[in-house]
């Protein structure tokens, strides 16, 4: 992390020198926040910090993999992301895909004979070059978990179950194939999911209703078959009518259901109170999957939830689930996605609040994946002569290096920020603390594009301090991004924030860590 003194210099004397009324919020009503009378901490999932890697674009071929780069190792992996990735303790990264996936045949993907193959979700060639051996490699150097996401689209359930064979034991057919590939150890991957999206009319391969609650039944039978140690996962959604009648056909044999939530579509240019206005609509989709639990007999935590997609912005790739006679991919659409300015403060602030809503439900949900790692919409971005760290980054380095490992619930009081007909509440905010209680931590968003929120804290310190220890992330204004030669525009910031009365003051677009010990 970045310590930049004019930066907080700046940020000091922005949180000290309040006019009047700016130090409220939206409503005109000091914030405040108070513990949960009854209710105990509860140890969250690291896994929540996860992340997603898929063929698509850049973020392989010329992303994480770049062979002969001179920045890359002698494997072909970017040195530069995976140190980014160990920065922000990266616990856990899901692969292949995404649509990709479902017409993606892992086997040609091993070992010395690769076979190239013409992706028909993204109507481009894979020279298959980085397979299952290299993406465990990679995983391996990173020090992640891998997940690997099955094609459970144009694939089979005996395709799904020699994978786990060839990852995870030393015997059988492909358990052997991977010995002679040079791999005798076990690759041991225990994170596995039935599918991606087979819901949806842009797969390939979608599923019916009818069809997907047995296949994934089967599958999971097969696959258990292989190696029992093993996680499964299936593709879900936040909706009853799909989600009740996959959990009645193999609900037994699941240990996550798989859901996914993109919240702004287009090049990436929607503006940032639009954006501030999606916050709590991943609330919304995780209510409606925990009640589809508890519908169909798992809720309690029999079956946890899987976020293992989700961005604020959908990927912008024009002509996806068009198959219509004559239409064409738009190609040249997908350099949108590398535009630097589109990354602003508005993903940052997204992203805390998307995890800040993990934290409120780490009961049930136990792991995220921001999608993707790499390029496209990801936190990291790789050129030619080195890595640019989005905003969104640096959300993932201050709640893995700063946080507590211990939920602990809030009662938040504040008010409202408007954008037309639609309103959110103005402030985020989640508590963390350590295994013995004796250290807090709050993560605090305020989505304010312009106004400070007067915070009351007092009820959640022991004593009376004058100034408590913070750091911030906020730009100079809510549209700031990083950019190559501007790459520390927006980083963390160490500060101190003045306690007047019990109170602290939140600068306006901003994302908080703060000790409250």
């Amino acid at each position: 992390m970045k310590v930049n003194k004019i930066a907080i210099a700046a940020l000091c004397v922005a949180a000290c020198q309040v006019a009047p009324g700016v130090g409220e919020d939206t409503s005109g009503r000091v914030a405040s926040a108070t513990p949960v009378a009854g209710a105990k901490a509860l140890k969250y999932s690291p896994m929540i910090f996860g992340h997603f890697i898929e063929h698509f674009d850049t973020q392989v071929y010329g992303g994480l993999f770049w062979p002969g780069h001179k920045l890359s190792d002698e494997d072909g992996f970017r040195k530069d992301v995976i140190e980014a990735l160990r920065e922000i303790k990266c616990p856990i990264v899901r692969w292949p895909g995404g649509c990709y996936v479902s017409d993606y045949h892992w086997k040609a993907g091993v070992g010395p004979n690769r076979q190239p193959m013409w992706n028909k979700a993204w109507a481009v060639e894979d020279p298959n070059t980085f397979g299952t051996d290299e993406y465990v490699k990679w995983c391996r150097k990173v020090g992640c978990e891998p997940y690997i996401c099955t094609n459970a689209g144009t694939g089979n359930e005996e395709e799904m179950s020699d994978w786990v064979e060839y990852c995870n034991l030393n015997s059988g057919k492909w358990g052997r194939q991977r010995i002679a590939n040079g791999y005798p150890k076990p690759h041991d991957v225990i994170y596995w999911s039935v599918g991606n999206e087979n819901w949806g009319g842009h797969e390939i391969g979608a599923k019916t209703v009818e069809q997907w609650g047995p296949l994934v039944r089967e599958s999971a039978k097969m696959m258990r078959g292989a190696d029992r140690r093993i996680k499964l996962l299936a593709a879900a959604l936040p909706a009853e009518g799909w989600t009740l009648p996959l959990l009645k056909a193999a609900g037994r044999l699941l240990n996550y259901v798989s859901v996914h939530g993109y919240y702004v579509w287009g090049k990436g240019d929607t503006p940032y109170l639009a954006c501030m206005m999606r916050t709590e609509r991943p609330e919304a989709d995780i209510q409606r999957t925990i009640k589809t639990l508890e519908k169909a007999g798992f809720g309690g935590g029999k079956i946890a939830i899987a976020f293992d997609e989700w961005n604020l912005r959908g990927w912008y790739h024009p002509g996806l689930g068009n198959f219509k006679r004559g239409a064409v991919m738009d190609y040249a659409a997908r350099r949108q996605n590398d535009v630097a300015s589109y990354y602003t403060m508005a993903d940052a602030l997204f992203s805390a609040c998307f995890l800040n809503t993990c934290l409120r439900h780490c009961d049930i949900v136990k792991m995220a994946n921001f999608s993707p790692v790499v390029n496209t919409r990801g936190a990291v971005f790789v050129h030619d002569k080195g890595i640019l760290k989005r905003t969104s980054y640096h959300v993932f380095w201050m709640y893995t290096h700063l946080l507590e490992a211990n939920y602990a619930p809030l009662k938040v009081d504040c008010g409202t920020l408007t954008d037309g007909k639609a309103s959110v509440p103005v402030l985020d905010v989640v508590m963390t603390v350590s295994d013995d209680g004796k250290r807090r931590v709050l993560a605090a968003v305020n989505k304010s594009p312009d106004k400070a929120v007067e915070f009351d804290i007092s009820a959640l310190s022991s004593g009376r301090p004058t100034s408590v220890s913070a750091t911030v992330l906020a730009g100079a204004s809510p549209d700031d991004y990083n950019d190559i030669g501007a790459e520390n525009r927006v980083v963390p910031v160490k500060t101190t924030f003045t306690v007047k009365d019990g109170k602290i003051v939140l600068p306006p677009h901003s994302l908080s860590c703060i000790r409250i010990d």
